[in-house]
């Protein structure tokens, strides 16, 4: 543990307990960051510490575990896993290290934080002045991805595993096996649809799997209630999923600057999910990151903190 890294328990006021990470002073421009499945705050703490010192914005940094990990608050009802609870959650702390007036610097997010963050964007914009989307797919392009693109709905067959009742005990079972092997790239073991080949990740250092199987050990089931709330998925024989939704404009438009850093190696999120997202993104700036799968935050860091900060400077003059 880093013991610059700050950790709390933030009670809302709704109900919700988040716990939380953050470096850097109250009172300085917020950049929050949401982490994914399945992950937790603490893989953002390298960028809470880069991000908080003087000479790179002197930000306050805060990356909470969303509901359901971690210790974070975790109801045992599918339906309080729907987007507008989760927008809520970040809402509402957006409150508590800001103000009422006083928007984010910027939202920064991976995955299902990104899931989160397009939500947040969409329905609360004037509380943040900038966008970072990784790896997360906008829900537009993922829609019609799911209706007319195989490839992508062959990569997204996980999602079908995810939400089965018995997924948390068989991602438990020896000692986690399944979950570290969708962390170095084996997409098979969860999707048992396909085989690829691993590669190595050496990101995943031993000290790491540790902190991993501590967050794991708190529970599974809150993370996977995402998938099981969401309809976001690919069709299935008994579930027609993504391609029955028809999302209306209004839903899908993002109003702040944007960036959106996509790996281009993802197994599970294509690159032609950031295809058409100027539709809907007035200001958008797109960088592709050739050589990095859906863990580029671990495996090309300083790339991505790079991206960042060269993105975030005219809100720092």
């Amino acid at each position: 543990m880093n013991p610059s890294i700050q950790t709390w328990q933030q009670a809302l006021p709704h109900g919700i307990t988040l716990s939380c990470r953050a470096c850097g002073d109250k009172g300085r421009p917020v950049l929050m960051f949401l982490h994914g499945f399945p992950e937790a705050a603490f893989v953002w703490d390298e960028l809470l510490e880069h991000f908080s010192r003087p000479e790179n914005g002197g930000y306050r940094c805060v990356a909470p575990n969303l509901r359901g990990y971690e210790h974070s608050s975790a109801p045992t009802d599918v339906k309080d896993y729907r987007a507008k609870f989760l927008v809520q959650d970040i809402a509402a702390l957006i409150e508590v290290e800001c103000g009422p007036h006083q928007p984010l610097a910027a939202l920064v997010a991976h995955d299902w934080g990104g899931a989160v963050a397009w939500s947040v964007a969409n329905t609360h914009h004037e509380r943040l002045c900038q966008l970072v989307i990784i790896n997360s797919p906008h829900p537009g392009p993922f829609v019609h991805a799911m209706r007319n693109n195989p490839a992508q709905q062959a990569a997204s067959a996980y999602m079908n595993f995810l939400i089965q009742p018995d997924a948390a005990s068989q991602l438990s079972a020896n000692g986690f096996r399944k979950l570290f092997g969708f962390l170095r790239g084996n997409d098979h073991e969860l999707s048992g649809m396909h085989s690829l080949t691993a590669r190595a990740a050496p990101w995943l250092t031993p000290e790491l799997e540790n902190r991993y199987r501590e967050v794991w050990g708190q529970g599974l089931q809150g993370g996977l209630n995402y998938y099981r709330a969401s309809p976001l998925r690919p069709p299935s024989p008994k579930d027609p999923g993504a391609a029955a939704i028809a999302l209306p404009p209004e839903m899908l438009h993002i109003a702040v600057p944007t960036l959106v850093l996509w790996a281009q190696d993802d197994i599970a999120l294509l690159p032609c999910l950031t295809e058409g997202l100027d539709q809907h993104i007035p200001d958008l700036k797109l960088i592709p990151l050739p050589g990095a799968t859906h863990w580029v935050v671990h495996e090309q860091n300083e790339r991505v903190i790079s991206e960042i900060s060269a993105f975030l400077k005219p809100a720092v003059q």
